[in-house]
């Protein structure tokens, strides 16, 4: 059922990519529920293994708000991610919510990104503004997250200071806008590739301080494939873009 008003919350989805997280899907999905009351949730789950994807069917049973997609098998975030939006495109939804299973990020911080998404068609929970902070990572990990966003904002000419940032809100503009079908990144990759589509198009970016907390029940998902991904995914696309001259700058 199409959200009636496509401008207020209600008409807000928060997609959430699942594999294996029966450690944390049912807690997590009480407290987006609880922030958001007034939105709907869609989790994306990849033929998790360890039950996902009946306990959020479970939860469903008792709220009409709490959706699941099931894939057939593990295809990665960005295309978990795609399936979603297309799912709550076709459905009339006006602002898509993307955020993690594990509570690296906070269901309470998703007022702050809708609040911001009345002005801007963008919104990234960022850990590298002032008011931002992760918790629970080593020095290295931190390293590699900071240097990544910087190379990406060398490379590929944007200020957005959290361009891998997984914790975001967009405006249902965008996603009409942005060629999805063509969008084959993942992971860091996926984020940037998100980015830097709507900059080029001229969509409006902002950034709003959230708190990223490292899990603490379930198995990470970052592998050192994903970090390479993204790597040689900025090089190609800064390189494309300048010898093509199609780099524009948006209106951050």
């Amino acid at each position: 059922m199409p959200p009636d008003d496509p401008t207020g919350w209600e008409a807000a989805l928060v997609v959430i990519p699942t594999y294996n997280e029966a450690d944390n899907i049912e807690a997590i999905l009480t407290a987006v529920t609880a922030a958001v009351p007034e939105a709907s949730v869609l989790v994306v789950d990849d033929g998790s293994p360890d039950g996902t994807g009946d306990l959020v069917e479970k939860v469903g049973e008792a709220d009409p708000h709490i959706h699941l997609l099931r894939g057939e098998g593990k295809r990665g975030l960005g295309q978990a991610y795609i399936a979603g939006f297309h799912w709550g495109l076709e459905r009339g939804y006006g602002f898509f919510v993307e955020m993690d299973a594990d509570f690296s990020h906070d269901p309470a911080a998703i007022p702050d990104l809708l609040g911001a998404a009345a002005e801007a068609d963008v919104v990234v929970g960022s850990r590298y503004i002032p008011g931002g902070d992760v918790v629970g990572w080593s020095k290295r990990r931190h390293l590699l997250s900071r240097s990544g966003n910087v190379y990406a904002r060398l490379v590929l000419g944007f200020a957005v200071k959290d361009a891998t940032g997984g914790f975001r809100c967009y405006r249902r503009a965008v996603l009409e806008a942005v060629d999805l079908p063509g969008v084959r990144s993942n992971g860091y990759a996926f984020q940037i590739d998100m980015t830097y589509r709507a900059w080029r198009l001229g969509f409006r970016l902002a950034e709003v301080p959230i708190t990223f907390r490292e899990r603490e029940l379930g198995t990470s998902k970052m592998s050192g494939s994903i970090v390479r991904e993204a790597l040689v995914a900025v090089a190609r696309w800064g390189l494309r873009d300048r010898l093509s001259g199609r780099r524009t700058p948006g209106a951050y």
